[in-house]
């Protein structure tokens, strides 16, 4: 608005001038400019600056009169001030603030109008996010081969629009089968989950020999996170990943998504020590009141006992027992129960947490599969005598996660509310979902007792990394 009024001003009528139309025009033409030439300057990649106003040397200009001429600087002006900038754009486009937007895109988006249409058809988005690049193998470039599975190879990669770093999942297209199953589960789940401890999906490039994932890079997953501090945590350390955990855990649950597949290797974890669930291929869309899946779900170590014996009819609980069982592998630095089959998975169970009986697991003596196992009687040890480092509240916890039956184990969103989180104040409760638990300063990691070097410098640029988002 000042600029506006500094302009109407050196044109105003009222005030007597002694030069020409054409002499006034020609000063115009240099300070309009010069201020284009400076909106320019804060759209990067422009290339050379537009000239928005050009003299006017057509044998029109000098029958230009004093009313004609401010109202076609007023025209000009408010075209100028109109014109979309890098932030409006990416506002409408709900993009990254740190998007580089292509020279070309900027230009088309300046000749066609300069207002955004409104509203913004779903259709205009897909078309305008394709002419940034999103959608294209070449936006990004390939890296490092960091790992590869029955159905996809993951690269580490960057993206030219914002160089960052980024993890690329190429899943194989079989020209009679088409993408997998999990491939199309994990892009329909992930496109909309938005929350800090939920890995991002950032792109989706389909081709006819692939389809590509490309996720936000993170350095480390918590296997290696546990092997880089020699399986020693320090206890404080646990209990943030373990609130993180269960936040982004029960962000899931409240949208009635269940993961189905928790084990350290889906849990990634940044620099910064945020952790985000990752790795959705087994996660599934939890209908209400209850429906029957596949018991063929979560990595044996961290699958519960009801599932291990058959039960297709499951809810959340399936993955709070997983939540259990990272909980003490993180504190102990060992695995709760790795067994190599079923039987022997359930015989460490029963071994720990005693054998079952009606009181504390109604139902379980009338079941063909436990019958038929004959396990023998276990009594029930004390946790602490396990996780000695765990204090009061923690084994409290622990306990109410590794509960029999299912529907009695807490919840993801009850178990932030656990006094074991007590220590971490209030305000870890009060933040959106898209704010990292580091953003308030009295949250921070402390140096682990296991501590040999970096705990994000050395096998996550491998080969060898031990990701399981393939």
């Amino acid at each position: 608005m000042i600029k506006m009024k500094n302009f109407k001003r050196r044109f105003s009528l009222s005030v007597p001038r002694t030069e020409t139309i054409e002499e006034s025009l020609t000063e115009f033409t240099e300070q309009f400019n010069q201020l284009n030439n400076q909106r320019n300057e804060a759209l990067p990649g422009m290339g050379q600056p537009q000239l928005l106003w050009a003299p006017c040397a057509s044998a029109s200009a000098p029958s230009l009169g004093r009313t004609s001429l401010s109202s076609a600087v007023t025209r000009c002006i408010h075209a100028l001030l109109l014109r979309p900038s890098l932030q409006d754009v990416s506002k409408r486009l709900s993009l990254p603030m740190d998007i580089r937007l292509p020279p070309e895109f900027l230009q088309k988006l300046q000749m066609e109008s300069p207002e955004f249409p409104k509203p913004l058809s779903r259709m205009s988005r897909r078309a305008s996010l394709s002419d940034i690049g999103f959608g294209k193998l070449e936006t990004y470039v390939k890296l490092d081969k960091l790992g590869e599975g029955t159905y996809a190879t993951v690269f580490k990669g960057r993206s030219k629009l914002t160089e960052n770093l980024v993890a690329l999942k190429e899943i194989r297209l079989e020209h009679e089968e088409g993408a997998p199953c999990t491939a199309i589960r994990e892009v329909s789940l992930l496109k909309n989950l938005k929350h800090a401890n939920i890995v991002t999906l950032h792109d989706i490039i389909h081709t006819e020999r692939s389809l590509t994932l490309v996720f936000e890079y993170l350095d480390n997953d918590l296997k290696q996170y546990l092997d880089n501090c020699g399986n020693l945590m320090s206890v404080h350390n646990v209990k943030i990943f373990m609130f993180q955990l269960l936040r982004g855990l029960a962000y899931c649950h409240g949208r009635k998504i269940l993961h189905r597949d928790l084990k350290p290797q889906n849990l990634l974890i940044n620099e910064r020590g945020e952790l985000k669930l990752a790795d959705f291929g087994l996660a599934r869309a939890k209908s209400v009141p209850t429906k029957t899946y596949s018991n063929e779900v979560v990595t044996l170590w961290y699958r519960p006992p009801d599932v291990l014996l058959g039960s297709t009819e499951y809810s959340t609980p399936i993955d709070m027992w997983g939540v259990g069982c990272i909980h003490y592998e993180m504190v102990t630095g060992r695995p709760m129960f790795p067994g190599s089959t079923v039987k022997e998975e359930l015989h460490l169970i029963f071994r720990l947490l005693g054998t079952p009986t009606e009181e504390t697991w109604p139902g379980i003596t009338s079941n063909e599969e436990f019958k038929a196992y004959n396990f023998t009687q276990y009594r029930a040890q004390p946790l602490i005598n396990h996780a000695p480092r765990l204090d009061s509240e923690g084994i409290d916890l622990l306990m109410n996660l590794l509960l029999y039956r299912a529907k009695g184990r807490i919840s993801a969103e009850a178990a932030l509310r656990h006094p074991y989180f007590k220590s971490l104040g209030e305000r870890v409760h009060l933040l959106p979902d898209n704010a990292s638990i580091f953003s308030l300063k009295e949250i921070q990691l402390q140096k682990d007792p296991g501590y040999r070097g970096s705990a994000f410098q050395q096998s996550a640029r491998g080969k060898n990394r031990r990701q399981s988002i393939f």
